[in-house]
């Protein structure tokens, strides 16, 4: 996935009000952005770190750039939660990720369940359909890993016991943690944060559900799926 359009590099003054992010440009202009991410961001924010903002086609938008990227004394992370599908997704159609190889179809966005949507349904002649959640990962873990929520979701939740169902009727389900930090050596549910979510992941995994982390690669302004991570429950 490549970022269209021009770019803004600057350094983070602040985050505020959870959507807006104060960043001052080389030339010493002082922008406000919108900061695409409902979580906490604990562990993905450093006053004076460098940021890379994205700049909307929408002439008509009240904050033109969006923060997309910061980079922390560990590599570059991925602050915009709303690429994350977008990077799967191009790698699911590409068949880079080993375990969802080989499906003809990726569609997007496919209600399924008693009130749900998937992000991604994979379907092929012959083959079981699959249906893949994507959570973006970002929290530093103090044991040297990258763990998922970095606050309470009730979302998640929810995304986890349709998957659960799914893999008890028989389909195949899949949620796949995308790692969009460059450090962080291995994934686990972030106990600490949200322990129902954590305790209703290690159940699904008991009930069928695989559960996959990949790490994202920066090449801004491209980033793509990488190298599988090792995933400890």
């Amino acid at each position: 996935m490549r970022a269209e359009g021009p770019l803004m590099r600057g350094t983070l003054i602040r985050r505020y009000q959870r959507f807006l992010m104060d960043v001052r440009t080389p030339e010493g202009d002082l922008w406000t952005v919108h900061c695409p991410n409902s979580g906490s961001m604990e562990g993905c924010l450093a006053e004076g770190a460098e940021v890379v903002c994205s700049r909307s086609p929408n002439p008509g938008r009240k904050l033109p750039w969006t923060a997309e990227w910061i980079r922390l004394p560990g590599g570059w992370v991925g602050i915009n939660t709303h690429r994350a599908n977008a990077i799967v997704g191009e790698a699911l159609r590409a068949g880079r990720i080993a375990e969802l190889a080989g499906y003809q179809e990726v569609r997007p966005e496919v209600p399924y369940g008693r009130d749900s949507r998937v992000d991604f349904l994979l379907t092929a002649p012959g083959r079981t359909p699959a249906y893949v959640e994507v959570k973006n990962t970002t929290w530093p873990t103090p044991d040297g890993g990258v763990g998922f929520p970095d606050s309470v979701t009730e979302r998640g939740l929810k995304h986890l016991r349709a998957l659960a169902r799914t893999a008890k009727e028989g389909g195949r389900a899949i949620v796949l943690f995308l790692v969009n930090r460059e450090d962080g050596n291995f994934f686990r549910p972030a106990r600490e944060k949200d322990p129902a979510f954590a305790a209703a992941l290690r159940r699904a995994s008991r009930g069928g559900v695989e559960v996959l982390a990949y790490r994202t690669r920066f090449r801004i302004p491209e980033v793509e799926v990488g190298e599988a991570v090792r995933v400890d429950l």
